[in-house]
């Protein structure tokens, strides 16, 4: 019996040292507190002491968090949601932090790019200028691809021939026709915009290299 009476006098006296413990919720300072609810931020503009003790650091520390609470349950407005709970919504920030990373750096023009500056020619929008009227036809057909403006005359059953383009080729000697000769002109054109293409990228990629390295 007198164990059982010890042990309950020891949990009487540790709960009323719990309830001792325990701060109040509200905060005063001499100098008040300013906030930045939308980055979570209390500013403590309390000088501290010239030597602060470890326990005197967690008081201070413990009475800005307490702060920062009270600040955030009294002003923000709260709602509640079905699925997500409690939600307690945040002004914007007003303190303006640094960048985590650093700019990016200015993408090189190709050569098209400088041409058309210089030239003061202006980007089209999507879409734009890719169809073309046909008076003959009364339609808006494509410029290029299925069906387009550049194959004209390729699909004819017969074709109007210039005498001296028709002489060219027939002194090649290897059996072309004017037709498949246009038709040849215009795949190797496309094909050499492919390389002056391929060309600029790999410019560009070396001048990129070249800057990242100085």
């Amino acid at each position: 019996m007198a164990t059982e009476t010890e042990e309950n006098e020891t949990s009487s006296l540790s709960l009323e040292d719990s309830k001792a413990e325990r701060l109040p919720i509200t905060v005063t300072k001499p100098i008040p507190y300013t906030f930045d609810l939308g980055n979570l931020l209390c500013n403590d503009f309390n000088p501290l002491p010239e030597k602060p003790t470890d326990a005197q650091l967690a008081s201070t520390a413990r009475d800005c968090a307490q702060a920062l609470i009270n600040q955030l349950l009294t002003t923000c407005p709260i709602t509640t949601h079905p699925t997500d709970g409690v939600l307690l919504t945040l002004p914007p920030p007003t303190t303006p932090l640094p960048r985590e990373k650093p700019l990016p750096a200015e993408k090189q023009q190709t050569k098209w790019e400088k041409f058309a500056k210089k030239k003061g020619i202006k980007d089209k929008k999507k879409g734009e200028g890719k169809m073309v009227y046909e008076e003959e036809t009364g339609e808006w057909v494509p410029k290029w691809g299925y069906k387009g403006r550049n194959k004209d005359g390729e699909g004819d059953w017969i074709v109007e021939v210039d005498e001296k383009k028709e002489k060219k080729v027939e002194a090649k000697g290897d059996g072309s026709t004017v037709r498949g000769e246009g038709r040849r002109e215009r795949k190797e054109k496309v094909r050499r915009n492919e390389r002056k293409q391929r060309s600029n990228e790999r410019g560009e990629r070396k001048a990129g290299t070249s800057k990242s390295s100085s």
